[in-house]
């Protein structure tokens, strides 16, 4: 499932590709063809991110929510390319958008706009969230780290490959409860989502393999180069050496190193 970062950084480019001109909108698929129609020929007023949600807001106030879940994907195409039979929703500006499979694709009204930000968590990358309010969602919560960081009401926009680098990063063991973690510790887990989120935006990809361990800068790094734990089971460590450990937590899959992240 995307991280946060892709959202950011879809949002920012779908603002830059769509918000100057009138959008075109079809649904060559035929699934959301009258909600393209609703918006087709429409200004694009702003594009945000909260977390994993996008939304685009249409002249007329119209907004579309759009979460890409699992397999959905949205990527710029050229104006002249074809869509195919998969794809939900096109819009055009001064390049082609296509989105496909998405979990969610649908007009709201404000009401469950204000809804869904209400029920998420501090957003690392949304200016004026702190790292208080993240605090506060642990204080009293036994449920192992590794748990609570996917848990979106808790904060919103870390996925499966963050939680894992970022609790390595720290030294911390994913199966300690929640509410043993000290101030210091939230404090600069905070301070590193924010951080490496920021740089997932930046290169597009997420590379947490700073340059002291790989030798070179992060936008540098190869894919298989580019993280510590993550995937990487039965791997040596690439701080101690020790074999990457690999375990089932609430039914995800969660990576780390037993010497680094000590219980």
């Amino acid at each position: 499932m995307p991280e946060g970062h892709t959202i950011h950084r879809l949002s920012k480019d779908l603002r830059s590709d769509l918000g100057a001109s009138v959008v075109k909108a079809t649904s060559p698929q035929g699934r959301f063809a009258h909600g393209a129609a609703l918006i087709n020929k429409k200004t694009l007023a702003t594009s945000e991110a909260w977390g994993k949600h996008l939304f685009l807001t249409f002249s007329g106030e119209t907004i579309l929510h759009i979460h890409l879940g699992l397999i959905g994907k949205f990527r710029p195409q050229a104006l002249e390319h074809e869509p195919s039979d998969t794809v939900r929703l096109r819009l055009e500006g001064s390049r082609a958008w296509h989105l496909t499979g998405p979990q969610k694709c649908a007009l709201i009204p404000k009401e469950e706009y204000l809804g869904v930000i209400d029920g998420l968590g501090p957003d690392p990358l949304r200016r004026g969230s702190k790292w208080e309010d993240f605090a506060s969602g642990l204080t009293n919560r036994k449920t192992p780290i590794a748990i609570s960081l996917l848990d979106q009401s808790i904060i919103a926009g870390v996925g499966n490959v963050y939680r894992a680098e970022f609790l390595f990063l720290l030294g911390i063991h994913p199966e300690r409860p929640s509410c043993d973690l000290t101030k210091t510790e939230l404090q600069d887990l905070w301070k590193l989502s924010v951080s490496q989120l920021r740089q997932g935006v930046r290169l597009n990809r997420i590379v947490t393999v700073d340059q002291i361990d790989s030798g070179t800068t992060p936008g540098r790094l190869k894919p298989q180069d580019a993280l510590y734990v993550y995937k990487r089971e039965g791997q040596p460590c690439r701080r101690c050496g020790s074999s990457i450990r690999v375990a089932k937590l609430a039914g995800r899959s969660c990576w780390w190193c037993d010497r680094c992240q000590r219980r």
